[in-house]
């Protein structure tokens, strides 16, 4: 049997075909607008059933021994009850606020993130964390407040696309396969990396920009398109405020005063902005790559900026903005005390930018929990995240972690954080469980995911886990809902849509309308003004910069960069391999057979003068500490810079990159710590007599 189901083994959310027979997953195909023989394979996806029936799964409730010895299996009466007496006992004794709930991006942030929410307001805790400072949402933040919502590239159907820090064919299949559709069909692709990716191989044009540079670029390309007169006057002229300001900021940056510093030519910024402004209709696909660095937002703004300032904003081919669909937010914040103070309460517009993304900033998790700041952290619950592994500066995590008097983990698998938990919850994969992603709701069309095979062992799904401590705790009618199906309906209620109705639209998705573009000559737009706001009231009168860079960059992007002269070599974090997300799917034996495996780039050039080999074993050290990976000699890196595996901090504590990074600096609006990028050093370690392999 064949059924039509979203696949959430990562962020993509890729509409798929599940096989199940006789309530068995067997396989799993995506869908696409290429014929089958033409799709790009995803190997996450051709391992389901492994990952689904790994032996590795947690399929029983786990509480720690009283001897703290390791854990022991129980049901799920006992596991709630410790967790609900844990709630109570933390809100006597210290208040509400003194229990956050820390969200990892595996559970996915449409309804899984409406949940913990709904609970910890009417907990009357406003710490429900997300990871988004360092992923996405500070991105979202920042095409909000230029242009009221973020815009989605139509790379298909475009004629000039540049990817912007992403490497889709590591991390989404779908957009992937439509940049190449583009590039066959005539389309100019701009890639802008700092490494020589498979999509910076095919591109007509390859910018390997300085790492956290990127902001310099975007400002010295909106300076060329001004200068030239390549910007659309009208639209700028009827649906834009502070162009003037943009202008006067912009000439600060001309592509030949900058260019040295981006390790690029004036001439190729002046080339890349002529193409982009010119060359119609015209896509930009910004990615994870500007994340990471304390200057995402205002990055993010001066690239938002670009597309309003060509006219390629809200146009067929361009960035198109969303038709959101009509959903009640029921994530209760109006329960909340009016004295209610999150702990990350020095970045609030970053915190109420959005009617539902909350709270994004989860350093200050640490910050709580190790210097009680702005009060002590006494339980935390982590949903679907591994914090240990994937935070910056893990040395300083970990101690905080350690320090927690209760830890709560929702996971598929055990990780480095759930080793330290009082109680784990197991989890079930995207494939047992029914709900609505976010993906599904911020822009047409609708598409469910369905639930295909029932719970592995004893698991249970992330909603079930939610409503249960929700009603244990008091808040029956807040969690009256017995299914997924119950609050899906509930929450689609504003649009008329059922979850019989999506099921019913399965193989295609349902859009409640047809799609719309240059949706700003009907209404307006988002911003305090309705229109495009190169310049931001809202931000200078909060003490910010009005206008991208107009105060400069204040520090060097990159970490460690004052202690250049002890750690030389610049590293960066990388590659998201396509075969995991993040830290997870490292137990699987397929996903891990045939792969590059942990391994740190190093341009032949270096290598050779500093007398290293393929195969070497290398020490990596920063001021935060050191880690361990094995040498692998490529060209993807340019010298002087290296390369390390991200993610294999579980797989062998050993290379967890994030020992190297810091939190130390954060950005003023978003609260991003550089964790990409940062100052090293090298240094070829002996191995041992049993020699080593990863």
């Amino acid at each position: 049997m064949i059924i039509d189901t979203v696949c959430r083994f990562c962020s993509s959310c890729c509409p798929i075909e599940a096989e199940v027979e006789e309530g068995r997953l067997l396989g799993a195909r995506r869908k696409s607008f290429l014929d089958p023989d033409k799709r790009l394979s995803c190997a996450k996806l051709a391992a389901a059933p492994e990952i689904v029936y790994s032996p590795a799964r947690l399929t029983k409730p786990l509480v720690k021994k009283d001897d703290g010895s390791g854990f022991r299996e129980t049901g799920w009466d006992e596991a709630l009850d410790r967790v609900v007496a844990a709630f109570r006992h933390h809100r006597q004794a210290s208040g509400p606020q003194s229990v956050a709930w820390l969200r990892g991006m595996a559970a996915d942030w449409g309804a899984p993130w409406d949940y913990p929410n709904r609970l910890m307001h009417a907990f009357g805790s406003p710490n429900t964390i997300g990871n988004g400072s360092i992923c996405f949402v500070a991105r979202d933040f920042a095409h909000t407040y230029t242009y009221g919502s973020m815009a989605f590239p139509e790379a298909k159907s475009a004629k000039c696309i540049i990817v912007w820090g992403k490497n889709d064919g590591n991390t989404a299949l779908g957009a992937a396969e439509g940049i190449h559709w583009a590039k066959e069909h005539g389309a100019t692709l701009i890639v802008i990396d700092p490494v020589r990716t498979a999509l910076a191989r095919k591109a007509d044009i390859w910018l390997q920009i300085k790492p956290g540079h990127d902001g310099l670029l975007a400002m010295a390309m909106i300076n060329e398109i001004i200068q030239n007169n390549w910007h659309d006057t009208e639209f700028i002229a009827k649906y834009t405020v502070g162009f003037e300001r943009l202008r006067e900021v912009a000439a600060r940056y001309p592509a030949e005063r900058v260019a040295e510093n981006l390790w690029l030519s004036a001439d190729q910024i002046r080339e890349v902005a002529r193409l982009y402004a010119t060359v119609k209709p015209a896509a930009i696909i910004d990615g994870n790559g500007l994340d990471m660095h304390r200057e995402v937002f205002d990055t993010t703004r001066a690239v938002a900026m670009l597309r309003a300032l060509t006219g390629n904003l809200d146009k067929p081919g361009g960035d198109v903005l969303p038709q959101p669909v009509p959903a009640r937010n029921i994530q209760l914040r109006e329960r909340l005390a009016a004295d209610a103070v999150p702990i990350t309460c020095d970045y609030s517009l970053f915190n109420t930018f959005s009617e539902t993304w909350g709270n994004q900033v989860q350093g200050c998790v640490v910050d709580a929990i190790l210097e009680e700041k702005p009060y002590p952290l006494k339980m935390v619950v982590v949903q679907s995240g591994n914090p240990l592994v994937t935070m910056a500066d893990a040395t300083r995590t970990r101690a905080a972690f350690a320090k927690l008097e209760t830890l709560v983990v929702i996971d598929m698998f055990m990780t480095e954080t759930g080793k330290l938990a009082d109680v784990i919850f197991p989890a079930s994969s995207c494939f047992e469980k029914t709900q609505l992603n976010r993906s599904s709701i911020r822009n047409n069309p609708i598409i469910l995911q369905n639930a295909v095979i029932d719970p592995v062992g004893d698991s249970w799904p992330d909603w079930k886990i939610v409503f249960e401590l929700g009603r244990r705790l008091g808040y029956g009618e807040e969690f009256a809902w017995q299914t997924a199906e119950e609050a899906i309906d509930f929450q689609l209620e504003p649009a008329g849509v059922t979850v019989a109705d999506l099921r019913a639209s399965g193989k295609t998705g349902l859009r409640l309308e047809a799609a719309r573009y240059e949706k700003y000559r009907e209404q307006p737009l988002k911003t305090p003004s309705g229109k495009v706001e190169f310049f931001s009231s809202r931000l200078a009168e909060a003490g910010f910069a009005g206008v991208p860079f107009e105060y400069g960059l204040e520090d060097d992007p990159i970490s460690f960069a004052d202690q250049r002269d002890d750690y030389p070599v610049l590293g960066v974090s990388g590659s998201r391999d396509i075969r995991f997300t993040n830290s997870q799917f490292r137990t699987i034996p397929a996903l891990l057979h045939g792969g590059a495996g942990c391994v740190v780039d190093i341009h032949p050039d270096d290598a050779a003068r500093q007398g290293l080999s393929e195969g070497d074993l290398i020490g990596i050290s920063t001021p935060k500490g050191s880690i361990e990976m094995t040498a692998r000699l490529s060209t993807t890196v340019r010298p002087g810079m290296v390369r390390l595996a991200w993610g294999w901090g579980d797989f062998d504590p050993r290379a967890s990159l994030n020992v190297l990074t810091e939190d130390d600096k954060r950005g003023p609006v978003s609260g991003t710590s550089t964790s990409r990028s940062f100052m090293c050093r090298l240094q070829k370690l002996e191995l041992g007599a049993t020699g080593k392999s990863r």
